[in-house]
Parts: C-alpha cells; structure tokens; sequence
C-alpha cells in the first residue's frame, strides 16, 4: 500500500473506513466490557438491580395500561354519552382538609356566621329594627351566613381527615349540620319576614364548640381567651334578657307603667341597662305593678341567680387552672419555709433555698421536670428528650461511634440541676460517679495550693466529668474543685443508669470498654483533671486551634527535655512527660514534683484531624 506523506493531500476513503471501524470496534468492546462488569455485579449480589436495564415485558403492560387508565379517567358516561372532565375537578374532589391551621381558620368563618344568627335573631325578633326598608341588608347577610354553612358541609366536613382504629378516615355524620340547613325562610312569603324562622340555625352549636377546642389547643396562653369566652357568656345571657324585657314592655305597653320601657331613648342601651340591674341583682328597680309584671321579675330574678352564680363559678375555674402552677410553687415554697423554721435552719441557708425556688421557677416555669414527663408515654419523652439534649450530648466525644437508639435512651435518663452562684458541683477528693453537661449559665474549676486559683471557665455547651463514667471500682477520685459561676442550670447523667442501659447494648459496651482501657494510664497516674472542654470552634478558630496546640506540644517536649537533662529519675518513677503521674499520689518525696502545676485535660473536637491528648 502506497501511503501519502504530502501533509495536504486529503486521506483516502480506505483511510477513513479504518478509522471508522477502529473507533466502532473500540465502542464495542467497551460495551461489552460495561455488560460484562453489570452481569457479574449482579452475580456478586443478585438484590442489585441496574438502571439501565430495560423493563420487563409485563412492567411495560402494567405501565401502557396504567397510562390508558388514566386517559379513562378525564371521562364520564351519561345518557350514553362520553364526556371529558377537566382534571382540577378531579383534584378538588380528593382534597382532603387535615388538622391544621387552614381547617381553624374555616372555622373561624362558620363559627362568625353562627354568632351572626344566635345574637341577631333575638334581636330582630324583639326590637323593631328589621324594617322593609333595610330588609335587603338583614337577608343578604342570612344568604352569606347560609351559603358558609352548605361549603362546610359539602366540601370540609366530608374532607377532614382523624384518625379512628390507627386508619384515617374522613368523617360523613352530618345529620346535624344537614337539619341547621332546614329551608323554613321560605315561609317568608306566607308568615311574611319572621326572623323566628331562621332558628334552626342555631343547631350548627358543634362548629362553635369545635373551634374553641382547637385554637385553645394552639394558643400558648389559653386562658386569656377562656376568660375572654365566658365573658361573652355572660353577655349574651345579658343580651337575651334585654331582647325578653323588650318584648315585656311591648306587650304591657310601651310607657303604661314605671315598670316597662318608657320610649326614650336608645331603646337596646335601656333595655340593657335593666337586664344588667335585674341579673346580677344590684336592686333600686320600679315595683312591678301587674301580674304579668311581677311574674316577669320572678323568673328574671331567679335565673339572674343562677346565671350570675354560674358565671362566677366558671371565671374562678379558668383563673384556678390558669394559676394552678404558681399555687402549686407557692404552696411547696411555704411548706419548705414552715420546715426550715420548725428545724431552726440558719437564715443565710434559708435564703440560699428560697433563692433556689425563685430562680427555678422564673427560668423553667416548674420545679421538677421529671415529674412532668413520668406523665407522657416513653415515645414522646423520647421525642422532647431529643429536641433538647440530643445537640448536647452528641458533642460527647465518648459516646461517639455507639449505637444510635442507646443514646436515645441515655438522653432519657438526663436529670435537670439548678445551681446558685457559689455552689460546689463537685469538690477535690470526692468519688465521680456522673458527668455533667452544662445547659445554661458557667462554671469554674479551681485547683491550687489553696483551690481558689481559676483554672478555666465552662460555658453553656461544655461537658466535664465523663470520664468518671469510665472509672473502674466504684468511681474515680475528683482533682479539683467546680462551682458554679453565678446561676446554672446541668444536665447529670448517673453511672448506674449508664450501666443499666449498656446491658441491652454490649456492641456500644465493648465500645466504652475500649475507650477505658486507653484512658485508664491517665485515669490511674491522677495527672489530670477530668474535665473536657466541649464546643464547637469556628471556621476561623480552627487554625488558632491548631497552631496553640503545636506550640504547646513543643513547651510539653522541650520542658521533658529539660527535666531528663538536668534531673535524675528515681529507678521507679517515670520521666516527666505525657501522662506522668503524680508524686503526690504516692507519697514519695524523693522524685521531683513535676506534676506540681496541672492543667485541664483538653479533648480536640472530634472535626479537626486526629492529635494526641496531651496533660500536664
């Protein structure tokens, strides 16, 4: 073959066959390579399924008649006739109203239009203001009231959606709602504009009932609107005598008598004046002169008791409920007091108690938490468990890795502590049997020849005394002194209830095992302070982090140095360095006191790249 070097003469056709066909053979054999890789994938593990394999026969048949079914489904047969329906039409017909905020404020208008009828028709039905004049206005507003009452029906009763027997259901009993909606207004043309007839309207009293129950159930402060509600009871008791003595004064005779409404004035404002006299029995009333007069004052007389007495006794049940938690606080504060006082408790400690139910109270609303949530099912302590610790505790770097759900009932068993300014958490020399998380407020460890010497400040956040947790027989010996800096509020997990959580979890118990075996050369040389410090730095801390920590790597490196250099080292003590023990642990007064200044013991956060935890 005769092959062209002249760089312009254009490649023959045999030329580009080749090229051609190379680059399909190449395509080829790296399909077959992809085919060959997807077959024995899926011998490997034959529950994968690939995405590019094309659907089986039967998958296509079952989607070709969905898609025809759905096709169908836009049409409807009447009268032997075809006819496509718009799509939204479908969709308004599955609409289903679930409890939320959209079904309250519905309910909001039915209940409106409920009030509109039970405080107008007495109204209209005694005062003379339904006129033909304004009759237009009186039935346009009935119409409105009306047609809410049919949308209910017809679109959110037969759509709300609870659930009965663990299924959602919608519910259908309508029976009452349907009688509210009996057309007695066309008896308007014969009996003429009797607003009497518009009374089974007031059958639809659930709509009103529901709507009370469910904005309470959102409200934060309930019974604000339940003073607000029985208030309104009282005025429309007041309202309906008004309406009553009206029409007494009409039928006696507009101004016959003392008795009766004389015709002046605002006709509601005095008829209400009176009904508000007669009810809540102030007296100074004309004397009924006729029977029918007296017999009218009897009965107000009496149901006025009742109404008002009623009244009364529903206002202090909402107020009682309202302050039930402040009389509760009260009544444990004096019993305490009654105590201390009986014990002749000494006035600087009885102080310290009182300042303790005060601050408790103004910061959690209650004195106990526990006592609160031992009443809800363990599902939903668990729940509020996690929105409130679970951000807390999963900084822990001594939880990390364990099992999830052990956890969750770790967060279960967390104990709320309120401690006033100077408060010991925990002093030197006492056995740790808990770790503390700090929710609110400081803490200081202190230490030094005198324990006032300010080690470091813990904030909201933090976490120390876990490894206590880890400590093997019976607990660990606390090296320094933590009190609380001003008020603080702690979050105490006790080793027992760890304890009694790990034997349902043995892979997280094997976990925490591990993590003691690598601490238990610190935890017994006593070098340390087992506190941690927990929070998570910045972005832009974390080169500060980074660079303190070198650097103090290189003090801790040059001072062994030093020591090895210039000292000698007993034959049974260990040189200076990392994780050296204490001197004074073993009473020995011939090796050096290198661990004579300590340090916090300081976790790096768990983001930052592995480091050696270092201690003086």
């Amino acid at each position: 073959m005769l092959i062209c070097r002249d760089k312009d003469r254009p490649p023959s056709v045999t030329s580009q066959s080749s090229a051609i066909v190379t680059e399909r053979l190449q395509e080829l054999v790296r399909l077959f390579k992809d085919r060959t890789e997807k077959v024995k994938e899926k011998l490997r593990d034959p529950d994968t399924s690939s995405e590019d394999e094309s659907p089986s026969p039967e998958e296509q048949k079952q989607q070709t008649t969905g898609e025809a079914q759905d096709e169908d489904d836009h049409y409807c047969e009447m009268l032997c006739c075809k006819f496509k329906t718009m799509p939204w039409m479908r969709r308004v017909k599955n609409w289903r109203f679930p409890d939320n905020l959209i079904y309250i404020l519905w309910l909001f208008f039915v209940a409106m239009a409920w009030n509109w009828n039970l405080w107008l028709i007495p109204v209209r039905w005694a005062f003379p203001y339904q006129t033909p004049d304004n009759i237009h206005l009186w039935l346009a507003v009935d119409f409105l009231c009306d047609f809410i009452y049919i949308v209910d029906i017809l679109i959110f009763q037969t759509r709300l959606q609870f659930v009965h027997g663990g299924d959602i259901i919608c519910c259908s009993a309508f029976q009452m709602d349907l009688i509210s909606l009996i057309p007695l207004d066309l008896l308007y043309f014969k009996l003429g504009y009797n607003p009497l007839l518009r009374t089974p309207r007031l059958l639809k009293y659930m709509a009103f009932f529901e709507f009370n129950d469910r904005l309470e159930a959102i409200l934060s402060k309930a019974y604000i609107y339940r003073v607000i509600r029985t208030t309104g009871y009282l005025l429309y008791s007041l309202h309906c005598n008004s309406c009553l003595y009206y029409w007494a004064s009409d039928y006696e005779g507009i101004g016959s008598t003392k008795w009766v409404y004389s015709g002046f004035g605002n006709s509601y404002i005095h008829c209400y004046y009176f009904a508000v006299k007669t009810l809540i029995t102030i007296g100074g009333l004309p004397d009924p002169e006729t029977l029918f007069e007296i017999v009218f004052q009897l009965l107000n007389y009496f149901s006025g008791v009742f109404a008002f007495s009623i009244m009364i006794g529903q206002m202090r049940d909402v107020i009682g409920a309202a302050t039930a938690g402040k009389n509760y606080y009260r009544s444990c504060m004096d019993t305490t007091i009654n105590y201390m006082n009986n014990y002749k408790i000494p006035r600087d400690v009885q102080n310290r108690v009182k300042t303790w139910y005060e601050y408790t109270w103004a910061s959690q609303g209650m004195l106990d938490e526990q006592e609160l949530l031992i009443q809800l099912p363990d599902k939903m302590r668990l729940d509020i468990a996690v929105d409130v610790n679970y951000s807390i505790v999963s900084k822990v770097p001594l939880f990390q890795g364990c099992d999830l759900q052990m956890i969750y009932d770790m967060l279960k068993r967390l104990k709320s502590v309120v401690y006033l300014p100077g408060d010991y958490v925990c002093k030197k020399g006492e056995i740790g049997r808990e770790m503390y998380i700090i929710k609110a407020g400081e803490v200081q460890v202190l230490g030094g020849p005198e324990g006032k010497t300010v080690f470091v400040t813990l904030r909201a956040g933090s976490v120390f005394g876990e490894i206590s947790l880890l400590a093997v027989g019976g607990g660990n010996r606390r090296t320094a002194n933590v009190v609380a800096h001003g008020f603080a509020n702690l979050f105490i997990l006790d080793k027992k209830d760890l304890n009694e959580i790990l034997i349902h979890y043995p892979e997280s118990q094997k976990l925490l095992r591990k993590k003691a075996k690598l601490r238990k050369p610190v935890l017994e040389g006593g070098s340390s302070y087992q506190f941690t410090l927990m929070h998570t730095p910045t972005l832009g801390q974390f080169g500060a982090i980074n660079q303190a920590n070198t650097r103090l790597y290189d003090v801790v490196g040059w001072l062994g140095a030093c020591a090895d250099s210039v000292l000698p080292h007993p034959p049974h003590h260990k040189p200076p360095g990392l994780g050296s023990e204490c001197n004074h642990a073993t009473g020995d007064t011939s090796a050096p006191h290198w661990n004579s200044v300590r340090f916090l013991t300081v976790t790096r956060v768990p983001t930052l790249p592995p480091s050696p935890k270092f201690s003086l």
